[in-house]
């Protein structure tokens, strides 16, 4: 019998060869497994099973996964949606309403809409000339270079905080009109910048190029991305509010890198409770021929926001998962941990706990606040929406929650973070309780107490990730005298408010204060000055 190759669009099945599914998402695995073991994608504590899943796994999951009414909370049929939230949760549903999760994607129609599309707003860039107009309620953007132009249709809108990015299609340009920027929406190549009002060059997620080595928007499309990413595929399962289990499929490396326990999700039995369209049960999950699980991956990958999505933006059921029941029933709480008869979950030696735990919080914001950027030796992030990954380099969140510090209801208020040191300071204190004291504190900063230096965050999570408008804080709990980064001259929270002192006064006092040392050769290597 030839192998069979079963290879989903940006997934390694067990079986695949790279050559066949292209390359892996960091951390996945990927097996090379018998003929006769059923087909799989894992990632992380994530395995999606095409085929069926093993006895072995069926007899460890635990029983109280499967044993709860309602039965599932990770289907679409069981989200409900914001509005039935605000009869009871007002408050909440009113600072929700306000906050930029709310508006991390909406359609681009009316208030949505914050950029200038007056028509007197234009945009020179690399030779060309940009125009955003209206044209009968619509938004539009042309592209204009010599004889080359090129009009795309403004469909969505991305955030409102900071930069407003917009979603659309291709109304008009030197392509064939069967080109996919005809049909599919993507990330338009200009963004607003809202509190500036202009116009300025996307910035994608990833690795960024200087202008000259960017792809230019008034050439021919890229034709792989990060350039002009189609949002369906590449960028709305962090912007919206996908159920749980289709999550778990688009993007299961999402799900699967920061969960606490080993899911195991059959997918042919939530297929059919949850997309009769993809595949009504009728045949042996077994016998599904490899290009037809091919084309439900893509068919999943390419879901739109504005079919499948519960809402468009980041809304209650996010973190809560599928609530209906409880709406209906307020006695039926919400759980912040999946169920569903098809997830068997492995790996907890007790009853699972599907409250407002610790994990299962931080889990919440880890499916989105997570990813890769260019980092700085020693490995925190050089710019910021990777919060939790960022987190996780420290020792300091096995205990500490995301909602410890950030209200998840409430905005973060104009002008970035609000809150007194000293009651930041306090949430450090509820396990560093050694340098509660005063005195203790003072000789372990060596500054005076309500100075900037005796801030836990001034030091521990210094001001190092920048945009075009804000430099937020790193969320790497990490120690100011370690090695790596100061060796490479990277980020150095001593000189980053000394920023009148070379380094050898920073080096001195942490060895005087701390005991730390450093490899001379090291940093005369990369202290040149």
């Amino acid at each position: 019998m030839a192998k069979r190759l079963a290879c989903l669009t940006s997934l390694s099945i067990a079986g695949c060869t790279p050559e066949a599914s292209g390359p892996a998402p960091p951390n996945t695995v990927v097996r090379q497994d018998r003929i006769d073991e059923p087909r799989r994608f894992s990632s992380g504590n994530l395995t999606i099973w095409w085929d069926r899943v093993p006895e072995s796994i069926r007899e460890k999951s635990s029983a109280d996964s499967r044993a709860l009414e309602p039965t599932s909370n990770i289907r679409p049929a069981d989200y409900i949606g914001p509005d039935a939230c605000r009869s009871c949760h007002a408050q909440q549903h009113e600072l929700w309403s306000r906050h930029p999760h709310r508006f991390m994607n909406a359609m681009a129609q009316g208030e949505n809409v914050l950029g200038d599309f007056s028509g007197t707003a234009t945009l020179h860039y690399l030779g060309g000339k940009a125009t955003f107009f209206e044209v009968d309620g619509g938004f539009r953007v042309r592209l204009r270079r010599g004889t080359t132009r090129r009009i795309y249709q403004v469909n969505q809108t991305i955030g409102s905080r900071f930069f407003q990015y917009y979603v659309g299609k291709q109304l008009a340009g030197p392509e064939d009109d069967g080109h996919k920027f005809f049909r599919n929406n993507h990330v338009l190549p200009f963004g607003y910048w809202i509190d500036r009002r202009e116009w300025v060059p996307v910035v994608h997620i990833g690795s960024e190029l200087p202008d000259e080595k960017r792809h230019d928007p008034f050439d021919r499309p890229a034709t792989e991305p990060p350039f002009f990413s189609q949002y369906n595929q590449e960028c709305n399962y962090c912007h919206t509010t996908f159920p749980l289990g289709d999550m778990m499929i688009r993007q299961p490396y999402l799900i699967g890198q920061h969960a606490p326990f080993s899911l195991n999700l059959w997918t042919p039995d939530y297929l059919k409770s949850s997309h009769l369209e993809l595949w009504n049960g009728e045949r042996d999950p077994t016998m599904f021929p490899d290009d037809e699980l091919t084309l439900v991956s893509t068919r999943m990958q390419g879901f739109a926001a504005s079919d499948h999505a519960v809402s468009l933006g980041i809304s209650c059921e996010a973190c809560h998962l599928g609530s209906r029941q409880h709406a209906k029933n307020p006695k039926i709480l919400p759980r912040f941990f999946p169920t569903a008869p098809e997830l068997f979950v492995n790996g907890s030696s007790s009853a699972i706990d599907y409250g407002r735990t610790h994990t299962n919080v931080n889990w919440a914001c880890g499916r989105c606040h997570t990813g890769e950027r260019p980092a700085y030796a020693g490995g925190l992030s050089t710019w910021n929406s990777i919060e939790y990954t960022d987190a996780r380099l420290g020792g300091c969140y096995s205990k500490l929650r995301c909602i410890d510090c950030h209200d998840p209801h409430t905005a973060t208020a104009p002008g970035g973070w609000t809150r007194p040191p000293a009651e930041t300071d306090r949430i450090c204190l509820q396990c560093h309780t050694k340098f509660e004291p005063p005195e203790s504190r003072t000789a372990h900063t060596h500054h005076p107490i309500g100075s900037s230096g005796s801030g836990c965050m001034s030091c521990h999570m210094p001001r190092i990730n920048e945009g075009l408008q804000d430099v937020v804080r790193t969320h790497t709990i990490h120690s100011p005298t370690a090695t790596e980064p100061i060796e490479a001259n990277h980020l150095n929270a001593c000189n980053l408010c000394h920023t009148d002192r070379p380094i050898a006064w920073t080096l001195e006092h942490l060895e005087t204060w701390y005991g730390q040392a450093y490899s001379s050769t090291e940093v005369r290597r990369n202290y040149p000055g």
